[in-house]
């Protein structure tokens, strides 16, 4: 009985002997393998909120300081989504070109599957076949360069109307925010429906659209806590602003399809709006590809909202820094109206030849991008950025804002300077990465080949035609500069001017 008894403690030592070695071989290869995991460096975060509260009302800025402390790229938690920050040029290239693949995909937002049909719009849905065939249909039948060309007689049409009602309001404190809200609405209408519509209220409508991708909802980030959004409304506002723009697009396309009814299908390509050419796709049973209604009002929305948005905020950015800048504006009025020579307007046609009307934009871009974070991407398998390995699932976010303002990459960098744009190889094709107005890859705004007719055309007769001060007295020099975050940058407060004929 001894014997056995001492073989029992015998094989209960060696036992526990053996559980202590697996114990410290598994510590071992855990601490091991973390080791060998590299992780961007990361500010501190508090619990459940993460790094929220690092953001702040200018998360650009923000964001800019944070990396300056933390470098090109770094890990924050928001709730409970971690989120990569790129505020370098060539971390902004191994996401956008080097690594695109995997990081073209969207995160699922609250509010966008809310507004836009459970994000069936090219701008937020998940990266996989049915974004492929969206973005071949925008790039193909929407925003050729043939299709482009076909509206440039809405876009002289539309100026020179704007240009008439700011001869009109000469003398006056014109609100030059407003002006530009209803010539892009316009253009916009005209191209996408075919004729302009119930301005003030169509525009209420898309301002308060766009405002709801700004309200931050909790459950996009902390899943758990969900059901505070529909206790403090912010998803019942969304979803009654999705109503109404449900309602005004079925009408829209019920009066297109009704049109198409008594219509030679043979019409002029020229002639067709977005919405006509959606409705033919929809029907078309020979592209393999099946553009379900949703799927067609997500676009035209997105059509109405992104071009409207991007071009009048940078339109006026754009007016905002000629007036703050006498130099540069006399040079560019010298420009325009030697190319002018004396008629009412300057064309389309005429655009080729302003180079520096041209970097005049570019830079103006430069120091206040349109999306200033870009849209945030998603990875979608594990991949490894600048030496840091980050997981699947991981939400990105590029800070353009930032990059235009790198002091390493622009010299003095937040003054106003065309001039570093003339002569340089920097296009909107999204190639480079210190200038990123627009994004780059695949997941590159479709839609700047649009937009950028509008701006040039818009900018270069309003500084042909008019010379504009400050009203109260208030030096062009010191105008207000202040930004107002939102998913697009505004200024401010809108830009009042006071009007007078150079001629």
């Amino acid at each position: 009985m001894e014997n056995f008894s001492s073989l029992q403690t015998l094989l209960l030592t060696l036992l526990s002997c053996l559980i202590v070695v697996i114990f410290i071989c598994v510590k071992w290869i855990s601490f091991d393998s973390k080791n060998r995991i590299k992780i961007p460096p990361s500010p501190r975060k508090l619990p459940i909120i993460g790094n929220f509260h690092q953001l702040g009302s200018s998360p650009d800025l923000n964001l800019q300081l944070l990396s300056q402390k933390y470098g090109a790229i770094m890990l924050l938690q928001l709730g409970s989504i971690p989120t990569l920050v790129a505020s370098s040029a060539a971390a902004a290239q191994e996401i956008m070109k080097t690594h695109d693949l995997s990081f073209c995909s969207r995160p699922s937002l609250t509010m966008a599957n809310i507004l836009l049909y459970g994000s069936k719009g090219i701008s937020f849905s998940p990266y996989g076949e049915y974004w492929r065939q969206l973005k071949s249909i925008m790039v193909l039948k929407l925003l050729s360069n043939t299709r482009v060309k076909s509206y440039q007689k809405v876009r002289e049409d539309e100026v020179g109307h704007t240009i008439q009602l700011l001869e009109e309001s000469c003398g006056t404190i014109v609100d030059m925010r407003s002006v530009f809200g209803s010539l892009t609405n316009d253009i916009i209408c005209r191209a996408s429906v075919g004729r302009k519509l119930d301005g003030p209220k169509l525009t209420n409508l898309l301002r308060r659209f766009v405002d709801m991708f700004t309200v931050f909802s909790i459950g996009s980030y902390i899943p758990w806590l969900s059901w505070v959004d529909q206790i403090i409304g912010s998803i019942r506002k969304a979803e009654k602003v999705a109503e109404e723009l449900d309602e005004f697009l079925e009408e829209v396309i019920e009066e297109h399809e009704n049109k198409k009814k008594g219509e030679d299908t043979n019409s002029d390509e020229a002639g067709e709006d977005f919405v006509d050419i959606l409705i033919d796709l929809q029907k078309d049973k020979t592209t393999g590809f099946s553009l379900q209604r949703d799927s067609l009002k997500a676009l035209i929305l997105e059509a109405f909202s992104a071009g409207t948005e991007t071009t009048q905020t940078s339109l006026e950015w754009a007016l905002s820094e000629l007036i703050k800048n006498p130099r540069v504006m006399n040079k560019l009025q010298q420009e325009v109206t030697e190319i002018a020579q004396r008629r009412a307007m300057i064309s389309e046609e005429d655009l080729e030849k302003v180079p520096y009307l041209k970097a005049v934009i570019k830079e103006a871009l430069r120091l206040h991008p349109p999306l200033p974070l870009l849209l945030p991407r998603k990875s979608m398998q594990d991949v490894k950025v600048m030496g840091y390995d980050i997981r699947a699932g991981t939400q990105v976010i590029i800070n353009a804002w930032a990059i235009g303002r790198d002091p390493a990459l622009w010299g003095e960098s937040i003054e106003f300077k065309p001039e570093r744009f003339l002569n340089n190889s920097i296009t909107y094709q999204g190639m480079q990465f210190d200038w990123l107005p627009f994004g780059a890859g695949r997941r590159s705004c479709p839609g700047i080949h649009f937009s950028l007719p509008v701006i040039e055309l818009a900018l270069a007769n309003i500084v042909y035609k008019f010379d504009m001060v400050l009203p109260n007295g208030i030096r062009n020099e010191d105008l207000d500069m202040t930004e107002a975050f939102g998913i697009t940058m505004h200024k401010k407060s809108p830009l009042l001017v006071l009007l007078g004929p150079r001629f």
